[in-house]
């Protein structure tokens, strides 16, 4: 079995065992995830297509990964510093979240603003996050659009003193997906 397959199927079980059988169930293994960091000299861009996710929509529940691998950049040299010294994605390979959708009308076809709280967790380090989102429920498929900042002292991620000015302390990410019922 593919990993990305494994580990959705793994997300589903956790779901089901932690909130019971039989819920409806969304999935998504193609979330698009983008970072963007504003810095002095040059701006920092790396896209992702290969975020899965699973949404238990009686609950709420939602569970959230991508591999730090997947970021492409436009430079093939930010994207060697990226993972070998900043993410060091070989000893931290995945980011994660783990939460709950709150205040969501599933009743509704329209777009509603909610908040996701939960934890993410990124470069070894769990933090506590409330992250605002757009969510819409519409023939049997879920859009949710959200945009939050990442601080990198929040996760332990070190910029040396002599790059200061080339990355940014904070990172904003967009994350865009569209979830099929299982």
């Amino acid at each position: 079995m593919h990993p990305t397959y494994r580990f959705l199927s793994f997300l589903i079980i956790i779901l089901m065992v932690n909130v019971g059988f039989g819920q409806e169930l969304y999935q998504t293994t193609s979330a698009e995830l983008e970072f963007y960091s504003e810095a002095p000299i040059e701006d920092i861009k790396a896209a992702s297509n290969k975020g899965i996710s699973v949404i238990n929509l009686e609950t709420g529940a939602i569970a959230f990964q991508v591999k730090i691998n997947t970021f492409q950049f436009e430079k093939a040299l930010m994207q060697e510093h990226f993972n070998e010294n900043y993410m060091e994605s070989e000893k931290f390979p995945k980011a994660s979240f783990k939460g709950k959708m709150q205040n969501v009308d599933i009743s509704s076809n329209r777009e509603q603003v909610i908040i996701i709280k939960g934890t993410l967790t990124l470069h070894g380090v769990t933090k506590e996050v409330e992250i605002p989102a757009n969510f819409q429920l519409n023939n049997n498929q879920i859009k949710l659009n959200t945009t939050f900042v990442v601080a990198c002292k929040d996760h332990n991620i070190k910029i040396p003193k002599l790059l200061w000015q080339n990355i940014a302390e904070t990172i904003q990410v967009q994350l865009n997906a569209n979830y099929q019922k299982t």
